[in-house]
C-alpha cells in the first residue's frame, strides 16, 4: 500500500538523520519521560474507577466520564491546537513521480494518525474499560467504549490541524478558544447551561447503542474531509505563496526601545522575533497556559514547602525559563553576521539580561491573582522572584552558551525537539531543582520563613551584583562564541 511505504520512508528518513544519533542522549531522557508518563496513566487508569466511586454522586462512575467527555474533547482540542505540530511532506520530490495527488494529500492527513503518542490516552481508557465499564455492563460494550475513544482521538487530530492550517497559530486564535472554554464553564457554573448533562446524554447513546459508535467515526470522516479539501485547495505552493501575500505580518512598533540606545534596539529586535516566529510565538502561547499550573497544587494543602516553592519558581520565571535556556541559540540562524555588526557583547548580553528581568515583571503580574489563597503564597512568590531575578538569570545566560546546536524558528516548538540536547535538560534540572531542595531541607532544620528569607536574599544580592555577574557571563560567552559559530553553522 502506498501510504504505508511513504511511512516507511519517512521513519527511514529519520532514524538514518545525522541528528539522531546526534540527539541520542536527548532522547534517552525524552524515552525516560515517555516511561514515566506511560506508568502514571495506567496507574490512573486502574485507580478511576475507584476515585469516581468515592465521589460524592449518585451517578455512576461510566455516567461520570460520559458527562465530562465534551470538555474532555474541548481541552484536548485547546491543547492539541497550542502543541501539535503540523505535519510537512517534501511535495515537489513527489509531483515528478507517478503518484496521484490525492494519495500525498491523503499519507499527509493520516500521517500524524500513526504517531504513538495520541494513543497515550488509551492507556487510561483500557484499564478503566476493563476494570468499571465491563463490571457494570458487559465486556462488548468496553469494547465499544475504547473503540469510541479511538475515534474521538482521531477527530481531536483531525480538527485540531485543520483549525491550525486555517487560522494560524497566533495569540488572537488562542484567545478566542479561551474566551470560548471559559464561557461554556461560566454557563455551566450558573447553571444556565449544563454541558455535562448534554454530554452525559449523547455518550451515553453512543456507548450503549450498537451503532453509536459511528457517530464519532463520522465526525472522524468530516474533520479529515475538511483537511482534505483545504489540501486541494491550497494544494500547489504558488496557491500557499498567494495565501501568504494576503496574510497580515506582525508589524509591532517598538521604537519608544530606541531612547535606550543598542542596548533598547536588541530588545526591540528580540521581540519582533519572537512574534514573528513560529517556535517562539508557540512559547507565548504555552508559557500563558503553564500559568494556570497552580490551580493544580494550591488548591491542595499537602504539598511540601518545597513543592510549592518549585511552582512558585516555575510561575514566575516561566517565560524567562523556556526564553532563557536558547538565550543564544535563537540567534543562531544568524549568528555569524551578528558577530560581525558593531555591537558590543556587554550590549548583547546586557539586552537579553533585561528583557529576561521583563518576563519575569510580567509574569509574576499575571500570578498575582493567586494571592487569594494566602500569605504563603504571597510570600513563596516574591521570594520565587527575587530568585528568579538574582539568580536564574545569570545561570540561564551562563549556560545557554553551552546550546551550541542550531535552532529552527520556522518551526513550531509543539512536540518539536530540533535543537535540543542533553544539555538543554542539564541546564533547566539544576534551575529549577536546587532552590526546591534548598527551601525542603531550610524548612526541615529550620522553618519556611527561614528558607524564604534565605532565597531573597540570595536574589537581592544578586540583582545587587548584577554588574560584575554580566560580566562574568560576557566573559563566558567570548569564551565560547566560535564553538557557538561553529556549531550553528551545522545543518541537520
Amino acid at each position: 500500500m502506498l501510504i504505508l511505504d511513504l511511512i516507511k520512508q519517512e521513519w527511514k528518513k529519520s532514524i538514518r538523520s545525522r541528528g539522531f544519533y546526534k540527539n541520542m542522549v536527548a532522547n534517552l531522557f525524552l524515552g525516560i519521560f515517555a516511561l514515566y508518563i506511560i506508568i502514571v496513566f495506567l496507574f490512573l487508569g486502574f485507580s478511576l474507577n475507584s476515585m469516581l466511586e468515592k465521589a460524592q454522586t449518585s451517578l455512576s462512575p461510566m455516567e461520570m466520564v460520559n458527562g465530562a467527555m465534551f470538555y474532555l474533547i474541548l481541552g484536548a482540542l485547546t491543547i492539541r491546537f497550542i502543541m501539535q505540530q503540523l505535519n510537512t511532506f517534501n511535495l515537489p520530490l513527489y509531483q515528478t513521480l507517478p503518484i496521484k495527488r490525492s494519495a500525498l494529500v491523503n499519507f499527509l492527513l493520516l500521517k500524524p494518525i500513526f504517531a504513538p503518542i495520541n494513543y497515550f490516552t488509551l492507556l487510561v481508557v483500557i484499564p478503566f474499560a476493563v476494570k468499571s465499564v465491563a463490571g457494570y455492563y458487559s465486556g462488548f460494550i468496553a469494547f465499544r467504549f475504547v473503540v469510541s475513544f479511538v475515534f474521538i482521538i482521531w477527530f481531536d487530530s483531525l480538527t485540531a490541524a485543520f483549525l491550525k492550517r486555517k487560522f494560524g497559530s497566533s495569540i488572537l486564535a488562542f484567545l478566542s478558544i479561551l474566551i470560548v472554554l471559559a464561557s461554556i464553564a461560566a454557563l455551566e457554573y450558573l447553571k444556565l447551561f449544563s454541558l455535562f448533562a448534554v454530554s452525559k446524554t449523547v455518550f451515553g447513546f453512543i456507548i450503549l447503542n450498537p451503532f453509536g459508535m459511528l457517530i464519532p467515526l463520522a465526525a472522524a470522516i468530516l474533520a479529515f474531509g475538511l483537511n482534505k479539501r483545504f489540501f486541494f485547495q491550497n494544494y500547489y505552493p504558488e496557491r500557499f505563496n498567494q495565501k501568504l501575500k494576503g496574510a497580515k505580518v506582525s508589524t509591532a512598533d517598538f521604537s519608544f526601545l530606541n531612547r535606550f540606545g543598542i542596548i533598547g534596539e536588541l530588545i526591540s529586535l528580540q521581540i519582533k522575533l519572537m512574534l514573528r516566529h513560529k517556535r517562539t510565538r508557540t512559547i507565548l502561547l504555552t508559557s500563558a497556559v503553564f500559568l494556570f499550573y497552580g490551580l493544580l497544587f494550591y488548591t491542595h494543602h499537602s504539598n511540601g514547602d518545597g513543592m510549592l516553592f518549585f511552582i512558585a519558581v516555575f510561575m514566575t520565571g516561566i517565560l524567562m525559563l523556556m526564553y532563557g535556556q536558547w538565550a543564544v541559540s535563537w540567534d543562531s540562524n544568524h549568528f555569524d553576521s551578528l558577530m560581525t555588526k558593531n555591537i558590543p557583547v556587554r550590549s548583547y548580553i546586557t539586552a537579553n539580561y533585561y528583557l529576561m528581568m521583563a518576563f519575569n515583571i510580567l509574569c509574576f503580574v499575571l500570578t498575582t491573582p493567586y494571592f487569594l489563597f494566602g500569605s504563603k503564597i504571597i510570600y513563596m512568590h516574591i521570594a520565587a522572584f527575587f530568585f528568579n531575578s538574582g539568580v536564574n538569570i545569570f545561570l540561564l545566560l551562563f549556560f545557554s552558551t553551552f546550546n551550541t546546536k542550531r535552532v529552527d524558528l520556522s518551526r513550531s516548538s509543539a512536540m518539536n525537539y530540533q535543537g535540543t540536547t542533553y544539555k538543554s535538560f542539564l541546564i533547566v534540572l539544576p534551575i529549577m531543582f536546587l532552590p526546591m531542595l534548598l527551601v525542603s531541607i531550610l524548612s526541615w532544620v529550620a522553618s519556611l520563613s527561614v528558607a524564604l528569607w534565605t532565597v531573597s536574599l540570595l536574589g537581592l544580592t544578586g540583582i545587587l551584583l548584577r554588574k560584575p555577574l554580566i560580566t562574568v557571563c560576557i566573559n563566558q560567552f567570548n569564551s565560547r562564541k566560535y564553538k557557538l559559530a561553529e556549531g550553528f553553522r551545522e545543518q541537520e
